[in-house]
C-alpha cells in the first residue's frame, strides 16, 4: 500500500480570508504535463482558463515557484492556485465576536451568511470574514450553522487543536439551545421530545423523515405566545441537517421564513435579505477541553418576527 504523503504548507497566502486551491496529482493516468491534467480535471473553470493561468504563472508548486506550462506530470505532486471567485452580493450584516482567546473565537453570525466556504458562497462567509478582520489566517470552524440560521458559532485558532474541539460536538458534550418563531397551536402538547429518522439526499434541497431507527432528537418547549405566534425553545440532542426545521414542521408549526418546509418555494434571489428564517442559535455551553474553562455564551440577536412582526412581514 502506498503511504499517503501529508501535504506541505500552502506556498500562497490567503486572499480575502479564502485559502488557495490545493490539488494533488493522482497516481496513474497518461497525462504528459501538469497543465494537461488540470485542464482535463477542472473543466468547470471554463475553456482556456486553466491554460491561461499557467501562461500567467499563477499555478505554483510547493516551493512557491510557478509551474511551467510544459512541466512534466509527476504523480503525487501538489500544486496551488487562487481561483477567480464569482461576484458575491455582500451580506450587509456584521459578524459579532463575543469571545476570543488564544484557542477559540465565538462569533454571533447573522442570517444569510454561510459559516464556511461552500458552493457559490466563498468570500461572503463568516470564516473568511473573521480570518480577514481578526488577522487569523489559520482560523477554522469547529462546527457549522446553516446559512439561513443566525447565532453562535465556535471557531478554533490553532489547526492542531481543531480536532479536540470538534470532538466536543461529536461526543455531544456541547449544550446548544435554539429559539424559533412559528405559529401557535393551542392543541400542541408541550414540552415534548421529538425523535425521528431524518435523511438528506445529495442534490435534494429538503431533508425527509423516513421510517427506521431514530437518528434525530429535539426537546421542544413553549417559551411564550401572542397574536397567533409562539416562541419555541429547542434543545437538540443530535445534529442532523435541518433537524430543527424538520421537527417543527412535523409538529405542524413550521418556522417563519422557511423556504423549504413545509414546501420548497425556490431559492431566494441574491441580495434579497427580507424575512430571514426565524431560527436562532441562542446559547452555547461547554467545558473548554484545552483550558478547562467553563463557557456559556448567549446570542445578542433578536428574532424580529417576535419583537416586531409587522416590520418583519412587510420587508
Amino acid at each position: 500500500m502506498r503511504r499517503r504523503t501529508p501535504p506541505p504548507p500552502a506556498p500562497l497566502p490567503q486572499r480575502d480570508g479564502v485559502d488557495p486551491v490545493r490539488v494533488r496529482l493522482p497516481y496513474g493516468g497518461a497525462w504528459a504535463t501538469v497543465r494537461e491534467h488540470l485542464v482535463e480535471r477542472l473543466t468547470g473553470a471554463g475553456p482556456g482558463v486553466i491554460a491561461s493561468m499557467f501562461d500567467d504563472g499563477l499555478v505554483v508548486g510547493a516551493d512557491g515557484r510557478a509551474v511551467a506550462p510544459d512541466a512534466p506530470y509527476e504523480p503525487g505532486m501538489f500544486v496551488w492556485f487562487h481561483r477567480e471567485l464569482p461576484p458575491e452580493v455582500p451580506v450587509p450584516f456584521p459578524v459579532d465576536v463575543l469571545y476570543q482567546d488564544a484557542h477559540i473565537v465565538v462569533a454571533d453570525k447573522p442570517h444569510f451568511l454561510a459559516t464556511t466556504p461552500r458552493g457559490s458562497h466563498v468570500a461572503q462567509t463568516a470564516l473568511a470574514r473573521l480570518r480577514h478582520e481578526l488577522g487569523i489566517p489559520e482560523l477554522t470552524a469547529a462546527h457549522r450553522l446553516d446559512r439561513l440560521t443566525a447565532g453562535l458559532v465556535l471557531f478554533t485558532v490553532r489547526p492542531e487543536e481543531r480536532g479536540t474541539y470538534q470532538t466536543l460536538f461529536q461526543d455531544r458534550r456541547v449544550r446548544k439551545e435554539y429559539e424559533a418563531i412559528a405559529p401557535y397551536d393551542p392543541a400542541l402538547v408541550l414540552p415534548r421530545t421529538v425523535r425521528s429518522r431524518i435523511v438528506k439526499e445529495r442534490g435534494v434541497q429538503a431533508a425527509l423523515e423516513v421510517e427506521g431507527e431514530p437518528n434525530a432528537e429535539t426537546y421542544v418547549e413553549l417559551a411564550g405566545h401572542r397574536g397567533g405566534l409562539a416562541r419555541y425553545r429547542l434543545v437538540p440532542a443530535t445534529g442532523q441537517t435541518h433537524q430543527l426545521r424538520v421537527h417543527l414542521n412535523a409538529l405542524a408549526v413550521p418556522i417563519l421564513g422557511d423556504p423549504l418546509y413545509p414546501e420548497v418555494t425556490g431559492p431566494v434571489p441574491a441580495g434579497d435579505f427580507r424575512r430571514p428564517l426565524q431560527l436562532l442559535a441562542r446559547r452555547l455551553e461547554f467545558t473548554d477541553p484545552v483550558t478547562g474553562r467553563e463557557h456559556a455564551f448567549v446570542s445578542g440577536r433578536v428574532l424580529r418576527a417576535w419583537s416586531s412582526y409587522g416590520s418583519w412581514a412587510e420587508e
